[in-house]
């Protein structure tokens, strides 16, 4: 059997606090393997970037004024999108890295990147929900896992108490 050379990953990175720590794993391991990295995050519902509790683009840390991001219009939210990749990409410390702000469904932004970008990985985190919310919320990941004939690195998320 031939193995395939990984020359392209992809990165979601999604609205978590966690997206960090998906970044950087998925990051070492593309360099390990002196791969081409893409960043990708995905305008879904504008209620996601509501919460009280955290903002959800890394690099915005804790309670912050919900207006600096312009959360009113879809432009703001790409804005703050493509500061947060831009951000993890100065974070990650490589020049190289592209970044892409998509729009629609979580698992099929990413699916239809990845085919028209021909990645060779897709790197996502997996907030190991309980399988009861798994069924009632649905589950990224795992749609995604479904869908996708590239191969899948799921770095699992969940705090350890």
């Amino acid at each position: 059997m031939k193995a395939t050379k990984i020359k392209k990953v992809l990165i979601a990175l999604d609205y978590n606090p966690t997206a960090q720590k998906v970044a950087e794993v998925g990051f070492e391991m593309a360099t390990a393997m002196k791969a081409e990295v893409i960043l990708l995050h995905v305008i879904s519902d504008p209620v996601y970037y509501s919460s009280t509790e955290y903002s959800p683009i890394m690099g915005y840390t804790g309670n912050m004024d919900i207006a600096q991001l312009q959360q009113d219009n879809i432009d703001g939210l790409k804005t703050a999108s493509q500061k947060y990749l831009d951000k993890s990409k100065l974070h990650l410390g490589d020049d190289t890295i592209q970044t892409l702000v998509k729009e629609g469904d979580f698992a099929d932004s990413i699916l239809a990147t990845a085919k028209k970008l021909h990645v060779d990985m897709i790197v996502m985190g997996s907030h190991s929900r309980k399988w009861l919310e798994n069924i009632v919320m649905g589950s990224v990941t795992e749609k995604v896992l479904h869908h996708t004939t590239i191969p899948l690195f799921i770095i699992p998320t969940k705090k350890h108490s």
